[in-house]
């Protein structure tokens, strides 16, 4: 596992961007965590709550929103998570997956990853009985 310096920004107002803040690379994280505060802090508004079940098998209730995440040259539009004093800063998988890469945790780095799509002969085949 490695860290990487994320920034964030108001997707209503891109003037508004985050100082860069250290989060652990966290391909088993489904969403991205950050402070709340931070979030906060550009105008980035929570948009609904969602629960979410831990390592150890805790269950916890955080509010999420949307924000611009821009990370190691990459930016992506994502659902964050509004961390909460105590949690991991954590870059998760669907950020990861809108940066267009992978992880190579041996290298300690994104790589860049073609994107697959299904052309619309084969989404046919595959929806026939």
């Amino acid at each position: 596992m490695f860290k990487v310096n994320v920034t964030v920004v108001n997707p209503k107002r891109e003037e508004l961007v985050t100082e860069p803040i250290a989060a652990l690379v966290d391909s088993g994280s489904e969403l991205t965590w950050l402070p709340g505060e931070l979030l906060k802090g550009i105008g980035i508004q929570p948009r609904r709550e969602r629960l979410f079940t831990m390592a150890n098998n805790e269950v916890l209730k955080r509010p999420v929103g949307y924000a611009i995440v821009r990370a190691e040259g990459y930016e992506t539009n994502d659902e964050v998570v509004f961390a909460t004093p105590g949690d991991m800063i954590l870059l998760g998988v669907r950020t990861i997956e809108g940066f267009g890469v992978y992880v190579d945790n041996i290298g300690k780095r994104f790589v860049v990853a073609p994107t697959l799509a299904v052309s619309a002969r084969l989404a046919r085949l595959a929806s026939r009985p």
